[in-house]
């Protein structure tokens, strides 16, 4: 591996022999290896360095890998995780990767076996890395918030926008999750005399009352357990700029009343604090629920609705824009790094009901991408739930052979033993492997 190829590989497993004996394999190929026996002490590594790639035995004591997989899902997302698992303990390595590890690998290994893994390993993460800085690069050359559309519903909405964006007057943006509420509320922002300022996301679903009381609004030292020092909330750095409260209908009613003060006078106390400040801040508000029946219900106070929907943008399920589809497609796959998708895909997903929405759709075409690997997206790229427009399992001879391969793969031990079972030979299965993306 060459110098500029060397990435950081955290290893962890209570027997020393096969410790000693993985990172001698890592090492070897060229990987920044960092090794431990106790996994406790690699939380600690997770946190004071950037690590690429973590192989962390399934059975350790005090902190088995199944724990130590969440905690790196939680301190370094960007992380990539393969769990090592004896032969008997296959349904927990593969719950593992519900859970968001990479892979599984099963003990015993052979040397040469290892190195390839990890090969296959870091040309995934690293994939998963350049994709990411790709989404970063697109997003800031997208500048003023693209929306791709042809529907004439969504191109009004633009244009209501537009004319609104130069005000400092309050919106509210209805829809479902994934049709692009937060992109039409920075386009808002973008288009505004405030884009010099910032633009600040707050999910109002995503905390607990009392700390995004905290988040919005900030706190000073000592007003509650934790608060070592004073914070400024969401409303403070955003002044000049725009606060985007995204699922409003999710707000408790006493931050409700808070939020409603805000709207009315611009005022606000820190929590723990008596003294009043004041900020210039736009809010753009958004919501998945319907707020009037939430006024109806008790849940959503009338006058903080009535505040709130001095401007109302609904923006449209995709269902209801199916002519965006090939659209977006195209849009999702020039930003994932691919040009071309067979007319089979392009069909089925122009058809099909997309309950997600955008994201949705976003997150198929990113996955047909990484799985077509430099080829054009076709049909056995996409979710199998997604390879017919029905949505029932597809039966057509290549996909059952592809999800008997994926099966036989899980369950042996090596490449060999699955050729084996397939009743063919490795170069036979090679060449299955790398038709069918696996």
């Amino acid at each position: 591996m060459a110098n500029e190829r060397r990435a950081s590989m955290l290893v962890v497993d209570d027997e020393p022999n096969i410790l000693k004996t993985v990172a001698m394999c890592f090492e070897s190929s060229g990987f920044s290896v960092i090794s431990f026996q106790d996994p406790s002490k690699a939380i600690d590594a997770l946190r004071q360095a950037s690590i690429d790639i973590a192989f962390f035995d399934l059975k350790m004591q005090p902190i088995d890998g199944m724990q130590l997989l969440r905690e790196t899902r939680r301190i370094s997302p960007e992380t990539t995780v393969v769990i090592m698992t004896a032969h008997g303990s296959i349904d927990s390595a593969i719950e593992a990767i519900k859970l968001g590890a990479f892979d599984y690998l099963q003990k015993p290994f052979e040397f040469a076996e290892l190195r390839h893994f990890a090969e296959r390993v870091f040309k995934h993460h690293a994939m998963k890395k350049e994709i990411t800085l790709l989404k970063e690069e697109l997003e800031r050359q997208r500048g003023s918030g693209e929306i791709i559309t042809r529907n004439e519903t969504v191109r009004g909405i633009i244009d209501l926008a537009t004319q609104v964006a130069q005000s400092n007057i309050t919106v509210l943006i209805e829809g479902e999750s994934g049709t692009g509420k937060e992109l039409l509320a920075r386009m808002i922002h973008d288009r505004s005399s405030r884009s010099a300022h910032r633009f600040v996301a707050v999910s109002c679903a995503a905390l607990s009352e009392t700390l995004l009381e905290s988040e919005l609004f900030g706190h000073v030292k000592g007003a509650f357990t934790g608060a070592m020092k004073d914070r400024v909330g969401r409303f403070e750095a955003a002044d000049g700029g725009t606060v985007f409260l995204d699922e409003i209908g999710e707000t408790p009613t006493t931050i409700q009343v808070k939020l409603l003060r805000f709207l009315q006078s611009r005022e606000f106390e820190r929590v723990g604090e008596s003294t009043p400040r004041k900020v210039d801040a736009r809010v753009v508000a958004a919501t998945n629920r319907d707020l009037e029946e939430g006024v109806k219900t008790g849940t959503f106070r009338e006058d903080l609705f009535y505040r709130l929907n001095a401007v109302r943008l609904k923006l449209p399920p995709l269902r209801d824009r199916r002519e965006d589809v090939p659209l977006l497609v195209q849009h999702f796959l020039r930003k994932f790094g691919s040009t071309e998708m067979t007319p089979e895909a392009m069909n089925a997903l122009a058809l099909l009901p997309w309950k997600g929405n955008i994201r949705e759709l976003e997150n198929v075409i990113e996955r047909g991408v990484i799985l077509a690997r430099n080829e054009p997206v076709q049909l056995h790229h996409l979710p199998q739930e997604f390879q017919s427009p029905s949505g029932e399992i597809s039966l057509s001879l290549e996909s059952l052979e592809r999800e008997h391969i994926i099966k036989v793969l899980r369950l042996s031990k090596d490449l060999d033993e699955a050729a084996t079972l397939l009743g063919i030979d490795p170069a036979t299965l090679w060449r299955k492997r790398k038709k069918y993306g696996l």
